[in-house]
């Protein structure tokens, strides 16, 4: 593709070289340079991508895009641009030839709900008929092919191509997580969402590598509902005015409040043993009951961001219905039936946020005991370790301490962690080092209407030691001590 063709949405200025030229690969990573390509140099948090500007056109860089001017050869063409992230995303829209305007596009941003908002709305739209791609934290899939994630929201480059093979594999639309980063690293410039989703917003992700503020976080959270066309956003969370005083799209509401447009009324609690479910009346921009097989409020906030989405693709009420009752997320709030006598669950909840929500939420289920299985990472902040301990003993009847992903460090001294938080309160807890022996305990240890809960691993299916991933996936471990192995 000629590197005329690339530019024509961007503002630059090219001191040296010509725009025409053809270019054979779209690079921004220095060790990847073949010749003939084009390289973005890309400032991050470890590498500044300017630094090899010089080996890039040795190794055969046609052309560089760069934020300064650079020292190379002068048959190499230079752009500048204000932002080389931002010029990325826009020139990879136009390297993979637009693909996101042969799809209707949904980006879903939030603190919690992302994940298990877009499954449903995958769900919904597939019991209507519809072909629908997915991009997230889990996986991408593009027709029956799935796609370990390495981010949340992939690079720039990587949505575009996934968008294309989507677009040529007959999707009709796409649903995607989109991150904090992701927004504020213009992972998803170069496109209008359709339709743009804002669940709900708490402090996370603030740190020196993250945000530097929950200001900070919310604003770059915000941006989306300034890249679509609809946004539909939470109207219970106590920030929606500081959510969408910026906003340039269309706007919509869901909550439980008289004001949102797409409102849950007489909410009900489902539970039987093996099974948590919610209940509610949808009423205002749509009429009909809903059930929901997961349990708590936020299942609730979930499904209304999936209804609120799928209304516009006009689904008809018994396609919402059907669908909500099968759609599943490996490793959130996903139930696994061991037992007719107890209830016990896999979910990720990884921090002490996502530990207490869960929690608060299982014991309005009234469980005889509500058992909590978590391990925390190595290599991480203690200060989750603490936490994590405090919330578990203070919610949970009986907390069995194990390991996760210790990383590089001893399994051990993170248990001890784990302990010191939880004995701030004066919550029950064993400790039981390897995770499956640990999940063999809580399964034969199980009584009558107790609630057993395996936290933070999820959806993932291995574990890192000494940096090695080792495949343990607990719905194996599960069958293996069922199976008597």
């Amino acid at each position: 593709m000629k590197l005329s063709a690339l530019v024509e949405d961007l503002e630059y200025t090219c001191p040296q070289g010509a725009l025409d030229l053809e270019i054979a690969d779209f690079v921004y990573d220095s060790r990847k340079v073949t010749e003939g390509s084009l390289f973005f140099c890309i400032r991050g948090a470890a590498f500044d991508g300017h630094t090899f500007a010089a080996d890039a056109a040795a190794k055969g860089a046609k052309a560089l895009v760069v934020e300064e001017v650079v020292q190379v050869p002068d048959n190499v063409t230079v752009l500048v641009v204000k932002d080389t992230r931002y010029a990325m995303a826009c020139m990879a829209a136009a390297w993979f030839g637009h693909p996101a305007r042969e799809l209707k596009t949904i980006g879903v941003t939030g603190t919690k709900g992302k994940t298990t908002t877009t499954y449903m709305v995958k769900s919904i739209l597939e019991n209507a008929g519809y072909r629908v791609g997915l991009i997230g934290t889990i996986e991408a899939i593009i027709g029956e092919q799935k796609i370990p994630a390495a981010n949340t929201t992939p690079e720039s480059y990587l949505i575009q191509k996934y968008f294309r093979q989507m677009a040529d594999a007959g999707c009709d639309c796409v649903v995607m997580e989109v991150s904090s980063q992701g927004l504020m690293l213009h992972r998803t410039a170069g496109f209008v969402f359709d339709f743009g989703i804002f669940t709900n917003i708490e402090p996370d992700h603030i740190g020196p590598n993250e945000h530097t503020s929950f200001a900070h976080y919310l604003a770059c959270k915000a941006l989306l509902l300034s890249q679509c066309k609809v946004g539909i956003v939470n109207r219970d969370d106590e920030h929606f005015a500081e959510i969408t005083k910026n906003s340039t799209c269309r706007l919509e509401t869901f909550g439980f409040s008289e004001k949102a447009d797409l409102r849950a009324a007489n909410a009900r609690l489902i539970s039987r043993p093996g099974y948590l479910g919610i209940a509610y009346e949808l009423q205002g921009l749509l009429d009909f009951p809903v059930e929901i097989d997961s349990p708590g409020t936020f299942s609730i906030y979930n499904s209304l961001t999936a209804i609120a989405i799928c209304r516009h693709f006009q689904v008809s009420p018994r396609n919402i219905q059907e669908a909500l009752q099968v759609a599943k997320v490996k490793g959130r709030i996903e139930m696994v039936k061991v037992s007719d006598d107890f209830t016990l669950m896999i979910d990720y909840a990884h921090n002490a946020m996502a530990l207490e929500s869960l929690l608060s939420t299982l014991r309005e289920y009234r469980p005889h005991r509500l058992v909590c299985l978590f391990g925390c990472g190595g290599n991480r902040s203690r200060d989750r370790r603490f936490e994590m301990g405090e919330v578990s003993g203070r919610l949970a009847d009986l907390t069995i301490i194990t390991s996760d992903n210790p990383r590089n460090e001893d399994p051990q001294a993170i248990i001890e962690d784990i302990k010191t938080g939880i004995q701030k309160t004066n919550g029950n807890y064993v400790e039981i080092i390897d995770r499956k022996e640990a999940i063999a305990y809580a399964i034969h240890h199980g009584e009558p209407g107790d609630i057993i809960i395996l936290a933070g691993k999820g959806h993932e299916d291995y574990q890192e030691i000494r940096g090695k991933k080792y495949p343990m996936d607990e719905r194996i471990l599960i069958a293996d001590i069922l199976a008597g192995k």
